[in-house]
């Protein structure tokens, strides 16, 4: 069942074929190896549609890895396909023999391995169907955190703003009432002038009518 569904896969650096297998021969090797030249060097994934046949690859830190499938079967079991290979290979030989490793050198190691996968991805499409539901779900999930994170942490930067601003009116209200007291001592100075003067013009007038009466009726005398 698998073989009739996953056909043809392989893992390469590069452009350079590391470990292949298939059961089938025909075009679709040429063809994935054709793709394989063209790919962008970005880590991502790609699927093409060609003959009946769709072509997967997943690119990451350099290695390829690919999978042909026949197209009525979908893209979920060999995008699953192409993960748990790249988990498998990256364990085995991250960082070890995969950098030096010469073309097709590995086929005899991880071959069986390719095999393995495609036959296990095949005959499990209802449980890889609802792990990669989960797996959207969660990324949903993930992506909606992440969109609120944003939105809080602009929040803060407001509210970083607002204490600014809020800081600025309480110093200047801290001004204006500094300067409210100013204003109220020199108003109370200039009423106080204000108030002696007018009790110097009072006491003035007095004295000149005292001395005034007193100079009527001779007052010294």
């Amino acid at each position: 069942m698998g073989q009739q569904s996953l056909i043809y896969s392989f893992v390469a650096r590069g452009t350079l074929i590391l470990s292949e297998y298939t059961d089938f021969t025909g075009n679709f090797t040429e063809i994935a190896h054709q793709c394989l030249q063209k790919l962008p060097a970005t880590n991502n994934k790609f699927t093409y549609n060609c003959d009946g046949h769709t072509f997967n690859y997943l690119v990451e830190d350099g290695y390829t890895y690919c999978v042909v499938a026949v197209e009525s079967i979908g893209r979920q079991v060999p995008i699953a396909f192409l993960e748990r290979i790249k988990d498998d290979f990256t364990k085995k030989y991250g960082g070890g023999k995969a950098a030096t490793a010469t073309a097709k050198s590995l086929n005899k190691e991880f071959g069986a391995k390719l095999k393995e996968q495609m036959l296990y991805c095949v005959d499990h499409q209802e449980e890889i169907s609802k792990l990669s539901k989960v797996k959207a779900q969660v990324t949903e999930v993930k992506g909606v955190m992440m969109e609120n994170i944003v939105k809080v942490l602009d929040r803060g930067e407001n509210i970083d703003i607002l204490v600014d601003k809020t800081e600025d009116l309480r110093t200047q209200a801290q001004g204006f009432r500094e300067n409210g007291e100013q204003l109220r001592r020199k108003m109370w100075w200039q009423n106080m002038k204000i108030k002696l003067i007018v009790l110097g013009i009072i006491f003035a007038l007095i004295l000149i009518i005292v001395l005034s009466v007193c100079g009527g009726f001779n007052c010294g005398n």
